[in-house]
């Protein structure tokens, strides 16, 4: 017996891209933080890995209002690495811009889905 999978939405759907690109970025600006010896080793690791579980966990908890609030704060956390490294204030900044679009454009994107749903009648039903 097989199980159905979930219906993600598009917002949801769209938001985890986001949300995974910034996790791959985060691997990025771990080693650029070491490197630069702006945080100690040990910091800069924890750290980074610290917010990439995060990250991934919030990916996880889209599917529900807490995870949206969760990512919104991600994106705040993520411009707030530019007070240790100023580059940041641009990529946090560039990375909010699209978590914003994708927020606008999923939602409207699923109401046109339901609107869609609601006025088609379903398969094998006479019209």
């Amino acid at each position: 017996m097989t199980r159905s999978r979930r219906q993600r939405s598009t917002t949801e759907s769209l938001l985890s891209i986001v949300l995974l690109l910034e996790a791959v970025l985060l691997f990025f600006v771990t080693l650029a933080f070491f490197g630069l010896k702006t945080l100690a080793p040990p910091l800069a690791f924890g750290g980074g890995a610290a917010f990439v579980v995060v990250i991934l966990l919030t990916i996880l908890a889209l599917r529900w209002p807490i995870g949206v609030v969760i990512g919104w704060i991600v994106q705040a956390a993520l411009i707030a690495l530019g007070l240790l490294n100023p580059v940041m204030y641009i990529v946090g900044a560039g990375f909010a811009a699209f978590w914003i679009w994708c927020f606008v454009r999923g939602h409207q994107i699923d109401r046109k889905r339901r609107e869609y749903l609601e006025s088609t009648p379903p398969e094998g039903e006479p019209t």
